[in-house]
């Protein structure tokens, strides 16, 4: 028994037209949302087909229904690039801060020593206040 099988290019303008019957609104089958399971009813051919030998054609489809990998894909990256920046800004502000920190700590060391030594003199006897 021998199958006659439609050469590839043949295959995938059939699957085209298909998609573009269906968007169109007149499929021979009377399908009316665009999907992978529509597509391969309108073309005579099985989803399995349309997903393993025509993955771009399954991708125009997913484009026509909205859900597109490569754009989703490319939401998603946009959005890490974005957080990816913002985390970069907050490590360098971080830093900043460390920064600003360590110096105030060595002024606040200083001011305690000052303090100190203002205080036992002070509480020393031999010092005198002199009025103005």
């Amino acid at each position: 028994m021998t199958t006659n099988r439609k050469p590839s290019d043949v295959r995938e303008r059939d699957l085209q037209l298909a998609l573009t019957r269906i968007q169109h609104g007149r499929a021979h089958t009377g399908e009316t949302k665009v999907s992978i399971a529509a597509v391969a009813r309108e073309a005579g051919v099985s989803t399995a087909l349309i997903h393993n030998h025509y993955p771009n054609i399954a991708e125009k489809i997913r484009e026509a229904q909205g859900r597109s990998s490569r754009i989703q894909r490319n939401v998603k990256y946009q959005e890490l690039r974005t957080e990816c920046e913002k985390n970069r800004n907050l490590r360098e502000e971080i830093k900043e801060l460390r920064a600003k920190v360590a110096s105030l700590a060595s002024i606040n060391e200083v001011l305690i020593s000052e303090n100190r030594i203002l205080k036992a003199k002070q509480s020393d006897p031999k010092v005198v206040d002199l009025s103005s």
